[in-house]
């Protein structure tokens, strides 16, 4: 977080998550330990804190904390309590700043469509712009990310379906980013329209895996298929 005049601190953590690390697995009953060895396979992209969010049948669980991959899971029970067949994970880029446990992804809410969770990579050039326009409409917000405002901006979108909400939400967001957004029923991977941050696709037996970079892939046999393309 930097300081800003006078030593306030300013709404937004500005600090770039241009080396974030994001993981997704759909359709696999080793969702969250793909996601946990991916994220290890990542550990040079965030060291600040990880975290995994999976979802079996609508019921979310999560695990995160600050530290290193294999710290926050040192206990073999955090893994085990990611129960379902889809799961998203996060590493956070530590830079200087305060480190807060608030800020630490997958971030999870409740919405009137079902929970939803969601790993940034990159930042929002537009941020504090739609940060403030939020709060004067009476937005609350949890953390000094930038990455929660995707989640206001889905809230308040007047499109009926998750999909259609998600899109609107990022349509009015500009910068370089990509995103794993987990829903009741998907796993929705989204890269800025001009592809600046990177996010690949493969595949793990019957399902499917998304990853910062292929090493990630690599590390749990998933055969890789492409990158996925720019654009909402």
């Amino acid at each position: 977080m930097n300081p800003g005049i006078n030593n306030t601190i300013s709404p937004i953590d500005d600090k770039p998550r241009e080396e974030c690390a994001v993981m997704g697995v759909y359709n696999h009953p080793r969702a969250a330990n793909f996601v946990y060895l991916g994220l290890y396979a990542l550990q040079h992209r965030g060291q600040e804190s990880s975290g995994i969010v999976s979802n079996d049948e609508g019921q979310f669980y999560k695990h995160i904390n600050l530290g290193l991959v294999a710290d926050v899971f040192s206990n073999k029970a955090n893994l085990e309590k990611l129960k379902g067949d889809v799961a998203v994970g996060h590493n956070r880029y530590s830079t200087t700043g305060t480190t807060k446990i608030i800020n630490a992804q997958p971030l999870v809410v409740n919405s009137k469509f079902g929970p939803m969770a969601i790993s940034h990579n990159g930042n929002f050039v537009n941020a504090r712009k739609l940060h403030e326009k939020l709060e004067n409409e009476g937005a609350i917000f949890q953390t000094t990310t930038d990455t929660e405002i995707v989640l206001h901006l889905i809230a308040r979108s007047k499109k009926y379906e998750v999909v259609d909400k998600i899109i609107d939400a990022l349509d009015q967001i500009e910068g370089a980013f990509s995103l794993l957004i987990l829903t009741v029923d998907k796993l929705i991977a989204v890269r800025d329209p001009h592809g600046l941050r990177p996010l690949c696709i493969g595949k793990k037996d019957n399902g499917y895996v998304v990853a910062s970079e292929s090493c990630a892939l690599d590390i749990i046999d998933a055969v890789y298929l492409r990158e996925i393309k720019p654009g909402v």
